[in-house]
């Protein structure tokens, strides 16, 4: 006997493939781009050594 796929389970399957796939590039992306700025800060930070570093 072989199983076959409907075309319901099918769309309901590349769905949620999908929005497995968008979630985990979003947060790869959201992660590079912390990552990115805490360099660009620093670098910043370094050309401006007058600035007062902030205080918690």
């Amino acid at each position: 006997m072989v199983k076959r796929f409907t075309l319901i389970q099918t769309v309901a399957t590349a769905g949620l493939f999908s929005a497995v796939s968008f979630w985990y590039g979003f947060m790869i992306g959201r992660e590079t781009s912390r990552k990115e700025l805490g360099d660009l800060i620093a670098d910043l930070r370094r050309q401006n050594p007058d600035s007062n570093p902030p205080q918690s």
